[in-house]
């Protein structure tokens, strides 16, 4: 399976609580939800999108997987929902309990068997292990030279510090941009991948159409919009912004040893 790392990112290389003012405070970070004024459904929708329809598997952090179990099977029925409960998922924890893994489809991956057991996915044959948000897992698997794919949203916004995806242990990591795509936002939608011995990854080049914004079919549009208010609904539903009624209203017209 490849491994495929998609985030929203600031111009200053920050990760942290895109989604929400109190989806992450650690360190004092002030900024949470960030990413909101900068959101294209044209353009990001489509990298969802395209990035769901890949995976074979989601992969997330403790502090990822909970914010996502929390909002999304309550709005079963929803066509992005239902996908979302349905896939396969597995998250990186030493804390959670088995009987904490209410999300349906989820296989806990202790903290200290992290690198051996994505190891042994990344090794078999399948479509793509989609990481998203995580930061400290994907630290981890950039790390230990395990990511395939990197999809950056790079936002035209400085944060001043914050959680970051990029190891700092002074190694020289090059990457080959595959694509880019800019929205009418100012978000550049960036996908990388690996250069090894002097070669770009061929699987990083497996990924066309991604770098365009033409897509066609009504029914894609529709799922691309529904992927496109991913990262929003989740932040809203859990600040409380949103009541059940005016979600589903919306839904018609429309991360500790944990790796978090």
């Amino acid at each position: 399976m490849r491994i495929v790392i998609s985030e929203f990112i600031s111009l200053d290389g920050v990760v942290q609580a895109p989604g929400g003012p109190d989806e992450d405070t650690d360190g004092g970070f002030a900024h949470g939800g960030w990413s909101h004024p900068f959101f294209d459904p044209e353009v990001m929708g489509v990298a969802f999108d395209d990035a769901m329809t890949k995976a074979e598997a989601l992969l997330f952090g403790r502090r990822t997987w909970q914010t996502m179990a929390a909002a999304w099977p309550e709005r079963a029925g929803d066509p992005f929902a239902d996908q979302m409960n349905a896939i396969p998922k597995y998250v990186v924890s030493e804390t959670l309990g088995d009987d904490e893994l209410t999300w349906n489809n989820t296989t806990r991956i202790p903290g200290n068997e992290a690198v051996a057991r994505i190891r042994e996915l990344h090794e078999t044959d399948g479509g793509d292990l989609l990481v998203m948000g995580s930061p400290t897992l994907v630290r981890t698997l950039l790390s230990e030279g395990l990511v395939d794919e990197l999809r950056l949203m790079i936002e035209p916004v400085i944060l001043g510090g914050g959680k970051t995806i990029f190891p700092d242990d002074g190694a020289l990591r090059t990457l080959e941009l595959v694509s880019t795509v800019t929205s009418g936002t100012g978000v550049n939608v960036c996908t990388y991948g690996p250069v090894a011995e002097g070669k770009a990854s061929s699987a990083a080049r497996s990924a066309p159409g991604f770098g365009t914004t033409t897509h066609g079919g009504r029914g894609h549009t529709s799922r691309r919009l529904a992927c496109a208010t991913f990262w929003l609904r989740i932040s809203f539903l859990r600040e409380g912004l949103i009541p059940t009624g005016a979600a589903s209203a919306g839904r018609r017209t429309g991360r500790s040893r944990d790796r978090s």
